[in-house]
Protein backbone atom coordinates (compact mmCIF):
# COMPACT_ATOMS: atom_id res chain seq x y z
CA UNK A 1 0.00 0.00 0.00
CA UNK A 2 1.37 3.51 -0.90
CA UNK A 3 2.42 5.49 2.21
CA UNK A 4 0.38 8.45 3.48
CA UNK A 5 2.58 11.52 4.11
CA UNK A 6 1.79 11.57 7.80
CA UNK A 7 1.56 15.62 7.95
CA UNK A 8 -0.27 17.20 11.52
CA UNK A 9 -3.96 18.48 11.31
CA UNK A 10 -5.53 20.51 13.55
CA UNK A 11 -4.17 22.26 16.54
CA UNK A 12 -0.83 19.88 16.03
CA UNK A 13 -0.76 21.67 12.48
CA UNK A 14 -1.25 25.21 13.70
CA UNK A 15 1.94 24.81 16.79
CA UNK A 16 4.24 23.38 14.37
CA UNK A 17 3.01 26.25 11.27
CA UNK A 18 3.69 28.92 14.88
CA UNK A 19 7.17 26.84 14.95
CA UNK A 20 8.53 26.45 11.75
CA UNK A 21 7.28 30.51 9.90
CA UNK A 22 8.99 33.09 9.47
CA UNK A 23 7.60 36.90 10.36
CA UNK A 24 7.37 37.66 7.02
CA UNK A 25 5.34 34.51 5.95
CA UNK A 26 3.57 34.23 9.48
CA UNK A 27 1.93 37.47 8.77
CA UNK A 28 1.20 37.45 5.47
CA UNK A 29 -1.96 37.73 4.45
CA UNK A 30 -3.84 36.44 1.47
CA UNK A 31 -5.33 38.44 -1.07
CA UNK A 32 -9.45 39.45 0.06
CA UNK A 33 -10.39 39.47 -3.59
CA UNK A 34 -9.62 35.69 -4.15
CA UNK A 35 -11.29 35.10 -0.86
CA UNK A 36 -14.48 36.22 -1.85
CA UNK A 37 -13.68 34.89 -5.23
CA UNK A 38 -13.24 30.98 -3.82
CA UNK A 39 -16.19 31.28 -1.73
CA UNK A 40 -18.65 32.16 -4.84
CA UNK A 41 -16.41 28.85 -6.98
CA UNK A 42 -17.49 26.79 -3.87
CA UNK A 43 -21.12 27.97 -4.05
CA UNK A 44 -21.11 27.22 -7.99
CA UNK A 45 -19.43 23.87 -7.76
CA UNK A 46 -22.12 23.16 -5.48
CA UNK A 47 -24.68 23.54 -8.63
CA UNK A 48 -25.78 27.48 -7.37
CA UNK A 49 -27.06 29.66 -10.76
CA UNK A 50 -24.60 32.70 -10.11
CA UNK A 51 -23.54 35.37 -11.82
CA UNK A 52 -20.09 35.96 -10.88
CA UNK A 53 -18.96 39.31 -11.17
CA UNK A 54 -15.68 38.91 -8.90
CA UNK A 55 -12.19 38.00 -10.83
CA UNK A 56 -10.72 40.14 -13.14
CA UNK A 57 -10.19 37.38 -15.43
CA UNK A 58 -12.03 36.17 -18.67
CA UNK A 59 -13.96 32.86 -19.03
CA UNK A 60 -12.79 31.31 -22.52
CA UNK A 61 -16.66 30.28 -22.45
CA UNK A 62 -16.85 34.03 -23.13
CA UNK A 63 -13.98 35.94 -24.48
CA UNK A 64 -11.33 33.04 -25.95
CA UNK A 65 -7.54 34.31 -26.75
CA UNK A 66 -7.30 35.32 -30.55
CA UNK A 67 -7.12 32.38 -32.37
CA UNK A 68 -3.77 33.75 -33.93
CA UNK A 69 -2.10 33.92 -30.74
CA UNK A 70 -3.50 30.01 -29.76
CA UNK A 71 -2.90 28.74 -32.72
CA UNK A 72 1.04 30.13 -33.02
CA UNK A 73 1.38 28.98 -29.90
CA UNK A 74 1.44 25.17 -30.84
CA UNK A 75 3.13 26.01 -33.64
CA UNK A 76 6.10 26.87 -31.62
CA UNK A 77 5.95 24.48 -28.93
CA UNK A 78 5.97 22.48 -32.46
CA UNK A 79 8.96 23.79 -33.63
CA UNK A 80 10.24 22.79 -30.12
CA UNK A 81 10.88 26.28 -28.89
CA UNK A 82 10.31 24.90 -25.55
CA UNK A 83 13.58 25.42 -23.78
CA UNK A 84 14.22 27.97 -21.06
CA UNK A 85 14.09 32.15 -22.79
CA UNK A 86 16.53 34.73 -22.06
CA UNK A 87 15.81 35.71 -18.42
CA UNK A 88 15.37 39.91 -19.79
CA UNK A 89 12.80 38.14 -22.75
CA UNK A 90 13.66 36.66 -26.39
CA UNK A 91 14.95 39.63 -28.51
CA UNK A 92 12.34 39.33 -31.01
CA UNK A 93 9.80 40.15 -28.56
CA UNK A 94 11.66 42.77 -27.03
CA UNK A 95 12.09 44.09 -30.03
CA UNK A 96 8.49 44.27 -30.80
CA UNK A 97 7.32 45.86 -27.55
CA UNK A 98 9.94 48.49 -28.65
CA UNK A 99 8.08 49.05 -32.42
CA UNK A 100 4.26 48.79 -30.39
CA UNK A 101 4.63 51.44 -28.95
CA UNK A 102 6.65 53.75 -31.52
CA UNK A 103 3.67 52.94 -33.25
CA UNK A 104 0.42 53.21 -31.23
CA UNK A 105 1.98 55.50 -28.52
CA UNK A 106 4.63 57.26 -30.42
CA UNK A 107 7.04 57.02 -27.68
CA UNK A 108 10.29 55.39 -28.60
CA UNK A 109 12.17 53.26 -25.94
CA UNK A 110 15.85 51.53 -25.87
CA UNK A 111 15.65 47.81 -26.51
CA UNK A 112 17.53 47.70 -23.26
CA UNK A 113 14.67 49.16 -21.34
CA UNK A 114 12.57 46.43 -21.85
CA UNK A 115 12.13 42.99 -19.56
CA UNK A 116 9.46 40.75 -20.23
CA UNK A 117 7.91 38.09 -17.30
CA UNK A 118 5.30 36.07 -16.58
CA UNK A 119 2.39 38.90 -16.63
CA UNK A 120 2.24 41.92 -15.34
CA UNK A 121 2.58 40.73 -11.59
CA UNK A 122 6.38 39.55 -11.62
CA UNK A 123 7.22 42.83 -13.36
CA UNK A 124 5.50 44.55 -11.00
CA UNK A 125 7.05 43.46 -7.94
CA UNK A 126 10.49 43.58 -9.74
CA UNK A 127 9.83 47.15 -9.94
CA UNK A 128 8.86 47.45 -5.95
CA UNK A 129 11.36 44.96 -4.86
CA UNK A 130 14.38 46.97 -6.57
CA UNK A 131 13.25 50.31 -5.80
CA UNK A 132 12.00 50.26 -2.04
CA UNK A 133 14.48 49.52 1.32
CA UNK A 134 12.76 48.93 5.15
CA UNK A 135 10.98 51.44 5.79
CA UNK A 136 10.80 53.74 2.31
CA UNK A 137 7.73 54.90 1.65
CA UNK A 138 5.32 53.60 -1.15
CA UNK A 139 2.35 55.95 -1.66
CA UNK A 140 -0.66 55.06 -3.73
CA UNK A 141 -4.43 56.16 -3.81
CA UNK A 142 -7.35 53.60 -3.08
CA UNK A 143 -8.88 51.75 -3.87
CA UNK A 144 -5.70 50.13 -5.60
CA UNK A 145 -4.90 46.39 -6.32
CA UNK A 146 -2.71 44.37 -4.48
CA UNK A 147 -0.57 47.65 -3.53
CA UNK A 148 -1.06 46.49 0.72
CA UNK A 149 0.24 43.43 -0.09
CA UNK A 150 3.24 44.08 -2.05
CA UNK A 151 4.30 47.17 0.55
CA UNK A 152 4.32 44.05 3.36
CA UNK A 153 6.51 42.14 1.29
CA UNK A 154 8.61 44.95 1.10
CA UNK A 155 8.87 46.13 4.76
CA UNK A 156 7.66 49.75 3.23
CA UNK A 157 6.03 52.36 5.19
CA UNK A 158 2.22 52.51 2.90
CA UNK A 159 1.01 55.77 2.64
CA UNK A 160 -2.45 55.36 1.13
CA UNK A 161 -4.28 58.17 0.19
CA UNK A 162 -8.52 57.52 -0.36
CA UNK A 163 -10.00 59.10 -2.93
CA UNK A 164 -13.64 59.95 -4.21
CA UNK A 165 -16.24 59.41 -6.75
CA UNK A 166 -16.49 62.60 -8.03
CA UNK A 167 -12.35 62.00 -9.26
CA UNK A 168 -13.63 58.93 -10.43
CA UNK A 169 -11.35 57.50 -7.54
CA UNK A 170 -7.93 58.85 -9.05
CA UNK A 171 -5.64 61.16 -6.91
CA UNK A 172 -5.23 64.86 -8.17
CA UNK A 173 -1.56 66.17 -7.54
CA UNK A 174 -3.18 68.17 -4.31
CA UNK A 175 -4.03 65.03 -2.80
CA UNK A 176 -0.15 63.88 -3.56
CA UNK A 177 2.13 66.85 -3.25
CA UNK A 178 2.16 66.49 0.83
CA UNK A 179 4.12 63.35 0.52
CA UNK A 180 6.07 63.99 -2.91
CA UNK A 181 9.18 65.71 -0.86
CA UNK A 182 9.47 61.50 1.55
CA UNK A 183 8.10 59.67 -1.10
CA UNK A 184 10.38 56.77 -2.79
CA UNK A 185 7.32 55.27 -4.87
CA UNK A 186 4.04 56.58 -5.94
CA UNK A 187 2.10 54.61 -8.11
CA UNK A 188 -0.44 55.26 -9.93
CA UNK A 189 -2.55 52.34 -12.54
CA UNK A 190 -5.02 54.15 -15.48
CA UNK A 191 -7.16 52.47 -16.32
CA UNK A 192 -8.07 51.97 -12.87
CA UNK A 193 -8.71 48.49 -11.31
CA UNK A 194 -10.99 48.34 -9.54
CA UNK A 195 -13.06 51.06 -10.94
CA UNK A 196 -13.07 51.13 -14.34
CA UNK A 197 -11.97 54.84 -14.72
CA UNK A 198 -8.96 56.65 -16.55
CA UNK A 199 -6.79 59.49 -15.32
CA UNK A 200 -7.07 62.93 -16.67
CA UNK A 201 -4.11 63.82 -18.84
CA UNK A 202 -3.92 67.00 -17.77
CA UNK A 203 -3.82 66.13 -14.07
CA UNK A 204 -1.43 62.87 -14.82
CA UNK A 205 0.82 65.87 -16.55
CA UNK A 206 1.11 67.94 -13.77
CA UNK A 207 2.11 65.36 -11.37
CA UNK A 208 4.37 64.28 -13.51
CA UNK A 209 6.30 67.88 -13.79
CA UNK A 210 5.81 68.06 -9.75
CA UNK A 211 7.91 64.35 -9.53
CA UNK A 212 10.51 65.76 -12.30
CA UNK A 213 10.66 69.24 -9.75
CA UNK A 214 11.03 67.36 -6.72
CA UNK A 215 13.62 65.08 -8.30
CA UNK A 216 15.67 68.23 -9.39
CA UNK A 217 16.09 68.91 -6.08
CA UNK A 218 16.81 65.83 -4.69
CA UNK A 219 19.67 65.49 -7.60
CA UNK A 220 21.31 69.04 -6.49
CA UNK A 221 20.76 67.34 -2.44
CA UNK A 222 22.51 64.37 -3.60
CA UNK A 223 19.09 62.15 -2.26
CA UNK A 224 17.91 59.57 -3.50
CA UNK A 225 15.38 59.47 -6.33
CA UNK A 226 11.68 59.78 -6.11
CA UNK A 227 10.25 56.86 -8.88
CA UNK A 228 6.49 56.24 -10.66
CA UNK A 229 5.47 53.02 -11.01
CA UNK A 230 2.75 53.65 -13.88
CA UNK A 231 0.47 50.20 -14.30
CA UNK A 232 -1.32 50.41 -17.15
CA UNK A 233 -2.33 46.86 -18.34
CA UNK A 234 -5.74 47.61 -19.23
CA UNK A 235 -4.35 50.68 -21.95
CA UNK A 236 -5.95 48.93 -25.05
CA UNK A 237 -9.13 48.42 -23.57
CA UNK A 238 -10.50 52.25 -23.27
CA UNK A 239 -14.32 53.43 -24.21
CA UNK A 240 -16.47 56.16 -25.77
CA UNK A 241 -13.91 59.67 -25.81
CA UNK A 242 -11.82 58.22 -23.10
CA UNK A 243 -8.06 58.15 -23.86
CA UNK A 244 -5.19 56.81 -22.48
CA UNK A 245 -2.34 58.56 -21.00
CA UNK A 246 1.07 57.36 -20.42
CA UNK A 247 3.63 59.70 -18.27
CA UNK A 248 6.40 59.60 -20.54
CA UNK A 249 4.44 61.01 -23.59
CA UNK A 250 3.01 63.79 -21.48
CA UNK A 251 6.45 64.56 -19.77
CA UNK A 252 8.91 62.73 -21.49
CA UNK A 253 11.62 64.08 -18.87
CA UNK A 254 9.96 61.63 -16.81
CA UNK A 255 12.11 58.66 -18.49
CA UNK A 256 14.41 58.67 -15.77
CA UNK A 257 12.57 58.20 -13.01
CA UNK A 258 9.41 56.20 -14.33
CA UNK A 259 8.90 52.14 -14.70
CA UNK A 260 5.77 51.26 -16.54
CA UNK A 261 3.70 48.06 -15.96
CA UNK A 262 2.11 46.43 -19.12
CA UNK A 263 1.06 42.63 -20.30
CA UNK A 264 -0.75 41.01 -23.02
CA UNK A 265 -3.07 39.66 -20.21
CA UNK A 266 -6.19 41.80 -20.26
CA UNK A 267 -6.45 43.41 -23.72
CA UNK A 268 -5.61 40.16 -25.36
CA UNK A 269 -7.60 37.89 -22.83
CA UNK A 270 -5.05 35.60 -22.64
CA UNK A 271 -4.13 35.83 -18.82
CA UNK A 272 -3.28 32.61 -18.35
CA UNK A 273 -0.83 32.93 -21.21
CA UNK A 274 1.15 34.69 -18.99
CA UNK A 275 3.34 37.55 -21.03
CA UNK A 276 4.02 40.58 -19.70
CA UNK A 277 6.61 43.04 -19.41
CA UNK A 278 8.33 46.12 -17.42
CA UNK A 279 9.95 48.98 -19.71
CA UNK A 280 12.57 50.71 -17.38
CA UNK A 281 15.31 52.86 -17.46
CA UNK A 282 18.66 50.99 -18.94
CA UNK A 283 20.77 51.72 -15.66
CA UNK A 284 17.92 49.97 -13.78
CA UNK A 285 17.66 47.47 -16.00
CA UNK A 286 20.49 44.12 -15.36
CA UNK A 287 19.30 44.71 -11.13
CA UNK A 288 15.87 44.43 -12.40
CA UNK A 289 16.62 41.44 -14.87
CA UNK A 290 18.63 39.45 -12.02
CA UNK A 291 15.02 39.42 -9.70
CA UNK A 292 13.00 38.32 -12.21
CA UNK A 293 15.63 35.59 -12.95
CA UNK A 294 16.47 34.95 -9.81
CA UNK A 295 12.51 34.56 -9.51
CA UNK A 296 11.90 31.76 -12.52
CA UNK A 297 9.56 34.43 -13.72
CA UNK A 298 10.14 34.05 -16.77
CA UNK A 299 7.07 34.00 -19.82
CA UNK A 300 7.22 30.63 -21.56
CA UNK A 301 9.25 30.89 -24.68
CA UNK A 302 6.43 29.74 -27.25
CA UNK A 303 3.69 32.37 -26.23
CA UNK A 304 6.74 35.25 -26.29
CA UNK A 305 7.74 34.00 -29.83
CA UNK A 306 3.70 34.56 -30.58
CA UNK A 307 3.17 37.93 -28.42
CA UNK A 308 5.94 38.92 -30.56
CA UNK A 309 4.13 38.18 -33.81
CA UNK A 310 1.03 39.98 -33.05
CA UNK A 311 2.25 43.01 -31.37
CA UNK A 312 4.12 43.18 -34.49
CA UNK A 313 0.85 43.26 -36.17
CA UNK A 314 -1.62 46.69 -35.92
CA UNK A 315 -4.13 45.17 -38.61
CA UNK A 316 -4.46 41.95 -36.28
CA UNK A 317 -4.38 44.10 -33.36
CA UNK A 318 -7.31 46.69 -34.69
CA UNK A 319 -9.26 43.67 -36.00
CA UNK A 320 -9.31 41.60 -32.14
CA UNK A 321 -9.82 44.67 -30.20
CA UNK A 322 -12.54 46.06 -32.82
CA UNK A 323 -14.59 42.79 -31.63
CA UNK A 324 -13.27 42.44 -28.13
CA UNK A 325 -13.69 45.81 -26.92
CA UNK A 326 -17.54 45.99 -28.42
CA UNK A 327 -18.32 42.63 -26.25
CA UNK A 328 -16.84 44.42 -22.97
CA UNK A 329 -18.30 47.64 -24.05
CA UNK A 330 -21.93 45.78 -24.13
CA UNK A 331 -21.77 44.57 -21.14
CA UNK A 332 -20.58 47.35 -19.09
CA UNK A 333 -23.19 49.66 -20.80
CA UNK A 334 -25.67 47.13 -20.03
CA UNK A 335 -24.63 47.51 -16.41
CA UNK A 336 -24.43 51.54 -16.41
CA UNK A 337 -27.68 52.09 -18.18
CA UNK A 338 -29.63 49.82 -15.75
CA UNK A 339 -27.87 51.41 -12.74
CA UNK A 340 -28.82 54.51 -14.09
CA UNK A 341 -32.37 53.33 -14.53
CA UNK A 342 -33.00 52.49 -11.43
CA UNK A 343 -31.40 55.68 -9.81
CA UNK A 344 -33.60 57.70 -12.46
CA UNK A 345 -36.50 55.96 -10.60
CA UNK A 346 -35.09 56.91 -6.77
CA UNK A 347 -33.75 53.89 -5.80
CA UNK A 348 -30.32 54.25 -3.71
CA UNK A 349 -27.86 52.87 -6.48
CA UNK A 350 -25.52 55.04 -9.08
CA UNK A 351 -22.77 53.73 -11.37
CA UNK A 352 -19.30 55.66 -13.55
CA UNK A 353 -20.12 55.49 -16.82
CA UNK A 354 -17.35 53.10 -18.94
CA UNK A 355 -13.82 54.51 -18.99
CA UNK A 356 -11.45 51.86 -19.21
CA UNK A 357 -10.78 48.08 -18.33
CA UNK A 358 -13.47 45.68 -17.52
CA UNK A 359 -14.56 47.04 -14.62
CA UNK A 360 -17.81 48.97 -13.60
CA UNK A 361 -18.03 50.73 -10.21
CA UNK A 362 -21.17 50.45 -8.72
CA UNK A 363 -22.83 52.05 -5.40
CA UNK A 364 -25.72 50.34 -3.46
CA UNK A 365 -26.64 52.12 -0.76
CA UNK A 366 -28.88 50.12 1.71
CA UNK A 367 -26.39 50.90 4.65
CA UNK A 368 -29.07 50.80 7.48
CA UNK A 369 -32.03 48.99 5.71
CA UNK A 370 -33.39 45.94 6.51
CA UNK A 371 -33.90 42.36 4.10
CA UNK A 372 -37.32 40.93 4.12
CA UNK A 373 -35.96 38.15 6.26
CA UNK A 374 -35.00 41.05 8.70
CA UNK A 375 -31.47 41.05 8.67
CA UNK A 376 -29.75 44.78 9.17
CA UNK A 377 -27.08 45.65 6.06
CA UNK A 378 -24.91 48.02 8.34
CA UNK A 379 -21.72 47.12 6.49
CA UNK A 380 -20.56 46.74 2.93
CA UNK A 381 -19.68 42.83 3.33
CA UNK A 382 -23.49 42.36 4.65
CA UNK A 383 -24.83 44.01 1.59
CA UNK A 384 -22.17 41.92 -0.56
CA UNK A 385 -23.79 38.77 1.17
CA UNK A 386 -27.33 40.01 0.47
CA UNK A 387 -26.99 40.71 -3.23
CA UNK A 388 -25.22 37.12 -3.48
CA UNK A 389 -27.79 35.52 -1.23
CA UNK A 390 -30.57 37.42 -2.53
CA UNK A 391 -29.62 38.16 -5.84
CA UNK A 392 -27.15 35.23 -6.72
CA UNK A 393 -24.63 37.84 -8.17
CA UNK A 394 -21.48 38.10 -6.76
CA UNK A 395 -19.66 41.43 -6.26
CA UNK A 396 -16.66 42.58 -4.19
CA UNK A 397 -16.76 45.78 -1.91
CA UNK A 398 -14.16 48.54 -2.73
CA UNK A 399 -13.20 47.97 1.02
CA UNK A 400 -11.12 44.69 -0.41
CA UNK A 401 -8.90 47.19 -2.76
CA UNK A 402 -7.62 49.13 0.81
CA UNK A 403 -11.01 51.63 0.71
CA UNK A 404 -12.25 51.59 4.33
CA UNK A 405 -15.61 53.06 5.41
CA UNK A 406 -19.20 51.47 4.73
CA UNK A 407 -19.43 53.10 1.08
CA UNK A 408 -21.50 51.04 -0.76
CA UNK A 409 -19.10 51.00 -3.12
CA UNK A 410 -18.16 47.75 -5.10
CA UNK A 411 -16.86 46.36 -8.46
CA UNK A 412 -18.67 44.35 -11.00
CA UNK A 413 -16.12 42.53 -13.47
CA UNK A 414 -17.72 41.52 -16.46
CA UNK A 415 -14.95 39.12 -17.92
CA UNK A 416 -16.85 35.47 -16.96
CA UNK A 417 -20.23 36.55 -17.67
CA UNK A 418 -22.68 36.68 -21.17
CA UNK A 419 -24.91 39.58 -22.13
CA UNK A 420 -27.89 37.81 -21.39
CA UNK A 421 -27.19 36.22 -17.66
CA UNK A 422 -25.88 39.59 -17.04
CA UNK A 423 -29.33 41.09 -17.75
CA UNK A 424 -30.59 38.52 -16.02
CA UNK A 425 -28.79 38.85 -12.94
CA UNK A 426 -29.31 43.11 -13.17
CA UNK A 427 -32.87 41.89 -12.98
CA UNK A 428 -32.26 40.19 -9.41
CA UNK A 429 -30.15 42.95 -8.35
CA UNK A 430 -32.79 45.61 -8.61
CA UNK A 431 -35.31 43.40 -7.50
CA UNK A 432 -33.22 42.69 -4.01
CA UNK A 433 -32.83 46.48 -3.96
CA UNK A 434 -36.45 47.18 -3.49
CA UNK A 435 -37.01 44.46 -1.49
CA UNK A 436 -34.20 46.18 0.91
CA UNK A 437 -35.61 49.52 0.68
CA UNK A 438 -39.50 48.13 1.12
Amino acid sequence: MPIVAPYPTGAAADDLTARSLNDLARNMAGSRILGIASQVKARIAEGEDICNLTVGDFSPAHFKAPTFLRERIGEHVAAGRTNYPPADGIPELRKAIVGYYQRRLGVTFPYESIVVGSGARPPLYAAYTTLLSEGDQLVYAVPSWNNEYYSYLNGAEAVILPTSPEAGFMPTLELLEPYLATARVLHLNSPLNPCGTCIDGAELERICRAIVAENTRRTADGRTALFLVFDMVYWELTFGDTKHHDPISLVPEMAPYTMLIDAMSKSFASTGLRVGWGVVPPYVQPKFKALIGHMGAWAPRPEQHAAAEILSDDETIDAWLDGFKGAIGERLDLIHSRFSAMAADGLPVRAIAPQGAIYLSINVNLIGQTTPAGVLLDSNEAIRQYLLDEARTAIVPFRAFGLEGETGWFRMSIGACGVDELGRALDRVEAAVRSAVG
